[in-house]
């Protein structure tokens, strides 16, 4: 799949959040990359043959306080060869984009992953 048409699944995905969160969705940059870096593995704590989808980088809005300002957006990686290589199927490639970039907005609203397995979205 060529990048722009990942890219417009990515969109997708972020069209299909329910309205109570998107607005939120101005405080974080979502960025489409080819696959993580070496320091990204290390900070997810995941061996370099381990797979990462997408990998969220900030302050969730629920450790914020009134101090918080002036501060350059939170970032949200997704991966796109990691994704490509793992769900080479396109229906599942697409369920899996949609998954990986609810999974991060998660993180982003405060959800770690324990609870994420809790509900079954991890």
């Amino acid at each position: 799949m060529d990048r722009a048409q990942f890219i417009a699944l990515v969109r997708q995905a972020l069209r299909d959040v329910p309205s109570p969160f998107k607005e939120h969705l101005k405080l974080v940059d979502i960025v489409v990359k080819r696959r993580p870096a070496a320091d990204d593995l290390d900070a997810a704590d995941l061996a370099p043959d381990e797979s990462m989808y997408g990998f969220y980088r900030g302050i969730p809005l629920t450790e914020r306080d009134g101090g918080y300002n002036l501060v350059a957006p939170d970032v949200i990686d997704i991966y796109q060869e990691p994704l490509e290589e793992d769900f080479p199927d396109e229906a599942e490639l697409i369920e899996e984009i949609r998954a990986t970039v609810l999974h991060e907005l998660a993180h982003f609203f405060g959800i770690d992953d324990d609870r994420l397995e809790e509900l079954g979205l991890d």
